[in-house]
């Protein structure tokens, strides 16, 4: 099936369709044509598909066409591996929602306290995404019923199996009615996701669109460093191939922490990633970096788990991972949807054997060894363009994207064209705003209410 097929092809809810073409979604990717027609008309699917290739999107106009807002009561639950991925996934699925009035999308993952999850489900959600051990905690509890569920979806399931999550997924199959839909999305067609396949879904559609992506255009380079330059290399290289926005790859928290610190005193706005981050510090994070106020995010593997970022320019490898696994799971995160991209990286002499090992493991890239040049630019691309500023309310104040942007643009105030992402969370916003108008939306938002309220602002460095 072609990736050219139009949305308004389909099936869908009149709201989902407007909001398709506000949010510039026309034509569908691969994952999309090959599985939305069959979730709508009430299948299980089995999908094999990378992430990157509009999976989210997929699943999540199948479960909101069939939703019915006006019942208030939980008939959607998403089951992701990790929370960062859980909150990209919940910020998708309201982004599609957004022509669908009173749609109540929660998020209950691990790692942050209970309690604020519990007042939250006083009211039943009427979609949950979340990771399995915090879900099987509510249903355990009885904070979470899930009687009335239509359907359930596991995403990146191959990954919740390698992370242990087999006897929390059985568990939570306990609590669902046996009479749903099930979206199964997995990297891999592995003998695990086809045993689970066999337990949890009734005569799935089998789709792999896998072979048929483009390859990823990812020009790779590797440069001879040493320890004592690594840091001013990694400057050269960025202002080389580096773009608006790069991600760079370190093996410890302590040299995330320090890079950073390094690239911010080059002037460079930079950004660490690592497991000593509580989650609104990780949340806030990986917001400044996508919506373009930083060009330059430092992060470990582990905290780059389900880090997925449109339009990611380069990956500097500012340290060779031990695995050639994690040397592809790396370079992956660029060149998606067909785009080209740079992976880049930096080997010491100790480095060079680990190197030709991962060489010698994939031998159909090709990898070019060079010396990196002094760049001369005429304009440095890792200036961001867009500044952050946060505001001390969210999703629990009843704020809406609108009600910001409204504000900012009202009397006079910024163009809207210099109003980037916002992004709400249950007690406080960020907005991305055009640098050269940030003090002006600062003014804005100070001197004006917000349905009735007035709100701290404030810009974040």
């Amino acid at each position: 099936m072609s990736n050219f097929i139009k949305f308004s092809s389909l099936d869908l809810q009149p709201s989902l369709l407007s909001n398709l073409v506000e949010i510039g979604y026309e034509e569908m990717t691969l994952v999309q044509a090959e599985t939305l027609p069959q979730m709508i008309g009430g299948s299980d699917v089995l999908a094999r598909a990378k992430t990157g290739s509009g999976k989210t999107a997929a699943f999540g106009l199948g479960l909101l066409n069939k939703l019915d807002a006006t019942s208030f009561r939980t008939q959607a639950l998403v089951l992701c591996p990790t929370r960062e991925l859980a909150d990209q996934v919940a910020k998708e699925i309201r982004r599609l929602a957004r022509g669908i009035l009173n749609v109540k999308i929660l998020t209950l993952c691990g790692g942050v306290p209970l309690r604020p999850q519990l007042a939250s489900l006083q009211h039943s959600p009427h979609i949950i995404v979340g990771t399995p051990g915090r879900v099987l905690k509510h249903l355990a509890k009885e904070t979470v019923k899930l009687k009335d569920l239509e359907t359930l979806v596991l995403d990146e399931a191959d990954r919740m199996l390698d992370m242990g999550f087999s006897e929390e997924l059985d568990a939570i199959l306990k609590f669902v009615p046996k009479d749903r839909q099930t979206l199964l999305f997995s990297a891999t067609y592995a003998e695990s996701i086809v045993a689970v396949s066999k337990r949890v879904q009734r005569n799935p559609i089998k789709v792999d669109v896998t072979g048929d992506e483009q390859p990823a255009q990812i020009m790779q380079f590797w440069c001879s460093v040493t320890q004592e330059n690594r840091n001013t290399d990694l400057v050269r290289a960025l202002r080389e191939w580096g773009g608006e926005l790069n991600l760079v790859f370190c093996n410890t928290k302590i040299d995330c922490t320090e890079v950073a610190n390094y690239l911010r005193s080059r002037n460079i706005a930079s950004l660490a990633l690592h497991g000593d981050l509580d989650q609104s510090e990780r949340s806030e994070v990986l917001v400044r970096f996508a919506n373009k106020s930083a060009s330059v995010l430092i992060a470990t593997d582990v905290a780059a788990r389900g880090l997925d970022v449109k339009d990611l320019n380069a990956v500097f490898n500012y340290e060779l991972p031990r695995h050639a696994e994690i040397y592809l799971h790396r370079i992956g995160r660029t060149a998606r949807a067909s785009k080209k991209g740079v992976a880049v990286s930096l080997v010491e002499r100790r480095e060079e054997r680990r190197w030709q090992e991962i060489d010698e493991l994939l031998p159909d890239a090709i990898r070019t060894k060079c010396v990196i040049p002094d760049a001369k630019r005429s304009a440095d691309p890792l200036n961001p363009s867009m500044t952050t500023i946060q505001i001390n309310g969210g999703r629990k104040n009843k704020l809406r994207p609108g009600d910001l942007l409204g504000v900012l643009t009202a009397d006079g105030g910024v163009p809207g064209d210099s109003v980037g992402s916002i992004d709400l969370f249950d007690t406080f916003s960020y907005v991305a705003i055009r640098n050269d108008q940030a003090t002006k939306a600062l003014r804005q938002l100070a001197n004006r209410a917000i349905k009735g309220r007035m709100y701290r602002a404030k810009a974040r460095k």
